[in-house]
Formats: structure tokens, C-alpha cells, sequence
């Protein structure tokens, strides 16, 4: 079943099962950001880790040649910055600031559906697992205009891959193609452009078929493993006692004897 939500100009909202769709929705400006949507993909990240039965977001984006070009740069000279946001939108962009530092509860699923670079690069750095049409192309060139991937990218993408190429990307300002970028290990698939979010619903569903808690505590620890090994031992320990005694590991055991489909209940 689906259930689609417009009632956000910039963003657009779409429940496919268990699974939340998230679409940037400025085609017209090849989704560059602006602070509106990033409070915008805040709120998407908030009703994501919100409702229980959402078990995955799929982040995409509106058109067919851009994801996200990064910083809408008109806003930027115009407004005085991107620091400036209206105070009923700050819980909205502090969600937004925890998904650039890869903290959301949900797991998520990048669908590049056109070339992301800059903040939009660092949007998809930030996803759990990447799909790519094939014509995207991806980078942080902020260098280029004196600026800096300050959201998150210049760090994200020194813990995805070797510090010599990380340092070509960033210093250069080059991009890759779709094809670099898988064997880079930047994105998990790439598929013909007209089935990168199909891609992306099949990757949401094959782990919004597993144990949530499950899902959850293994991402965190993970994610914190990456940033630390020694951490990432401290959270595993911290996490699993309460997993293994969750009737979902208990539901998962006797689906397993009964050859059937675990039917989880979060808890």
C-alpha cells in the first residue's frame, strides 16, 4: 500500500509498506539546498524514526539528471549564509545535522537518481547503502569555490575509503563517474536510471525483513566500529543483552524451526 504526502512544498513523502520515501522536490534548481529544505529533510527524519512501523527510509530525489547539486549558492549570497533558520524549523535542522553525522535511528537508503555533488554527495555519504543510475556523477567540489564540505563530507569520506583518494577527491575537486564510484566502494549498485529508486525500494525491503531491533543495534554498532573498533565492542556489549532477550529473537528461533515468516513486533 501507498500513502503519499505533499504537504511539503520541498519535500515529498511517500509510505511504500514499511518503507518512507523521502524526495528532495526542487527539480527546477537540480534539488540544491537551501536552509528551508534542509529543515524539510529534517522532518522527513523525524517522522521516519517517529513511527514504528516505518522500518527504513529511501532518501531520492525529484528529476532526471540531478540528486542534489549541493548548496543552493543564490540563497547562500543572497541570505547571508546558511546559518540562518527560522526558530520553529531548528528541531527540523537538528535532525538534519544528526543525519550528516550518520545518526538516525532507521536505516537509510540513498537513491541517486543523477549526479550529487557537494552537499549532495555528503547527503548520500551519510545513507546507509547507496544505488546509483548509472549517468550520476559524484564529488565535493567545494574547493573549487573557496568553500569547504563542511557538512560532513570531508570527514565521511575519509573513513569510506584510502586517505590518497580521499585527499585526490577533496582537494581537486574532481568527480567520478557511477561506475568509479561502486569500485571505490562510495555506492553498493548502480542500475539504469529509469530503476535506481525500484533498486533502492528491493535493498529498503530486504532489510525491512529482518528483526528491527536488531537491524537498529546492528547499524549503531557498526557505524560507531567504523569510527572506532574499540567502541564499537563497548556498544555491541552494551546492546546485545537487551536484543537476546527480546521476544523478536525469540519470534526469529521458532520461525526458523517452523520454516515461516518471522513476524516481528519491535519489542
Amino acid at each position: 500500500m501507498t500513502d503519499t504526502d505533499t504537504s511539503t512544498a520541498d519535500i515529498l513523502l511517500e509510505r511504500v509498506g514499511a518503507v518512507l520515501v523521502i524526495r528532495l522536490n526542487r527539480p527546477e534548481a537540480r534539488n540544491a539546498l537551501t536552509p528551508a529544505l534542509l529543515s524539510a529533510i529534517g522532518s522527513a527524519i523525524l517522522t521516519a524514526e517517529s513511527d514504528p512501523d516505518i522500518r527504513v527510509a529511501v532518501l531520492t530525489a525529484a528529476g532526471e539528471k540531478a540528486f542534489c547539486v549541493g548548496m543552493d549558492l543564490k540563497a547562500f549570497t543572497s541570505g547571508g549564509g546558511f546559518s540562518q533558520i527560522a526558530p520553529e524549523d531548528k528541531e527540523g535542522r537538528a535532525a538534519f545535522d544528526r543525519l550528516m553525522s550518520g545518526d538516525v535511528k532507521v536505516p537509510l537508503v540513498g537513491a541517486a537518481n543523477g549526479t550529487a555533488v557537494g552537499g549532495g554527495f555528503e547527503l548520500l555519504l551519510s545513507c546507509d547503502v547507496v544505488v546509483a543510475s548509472s549517468a550520476a556523477k559524484f564529488g565535493l567540489p567545494e574547493v573549487k569555490r573557496g568553500l569547504l564540505a563542511a557538512g560532513g563530507g570531508a570527514v565521511a569520506i575519509a573513513s569510506r575509503i584510502p586517505l590518497a583518494l580521499a585527499l585526490e577527491l577533496t582537494l581537486t575537486g574532481d568527480t567520478v563517474d557511477a561506475a568509479r564510484a561502486q569500485q571505490l566502494g562510495l555506492v553498493n549498485a548502480v542500475t539504469e536510471p529509469e530503476k535506481v529508486l525500484e533498486a533502492a525500494l528491493a535493498f529498503a525491503e530486504r532489510i525491512a525483513a529482518n528483526g528491527p531491533l536488531a537491524v537498529a543495534a546492528t547499524k549503531e554498532i557498526v557505524r560507531a566500529a567504523a569510527a572506532d573498533p574499540a567502541r564499537g565492542q563497548e556498544r555491541m556489549a552494551q546492546l546485545s543483552p537487551a536484543v537476546f532477550k527480546s521476544e523478536d529473537a525469540k519470534e526469529g528461533a521458532m520461525a526458523f524451526i517452523q520454516k515461516r515468516t518471522p513476524q516481528w513486533k519491535g519489542r
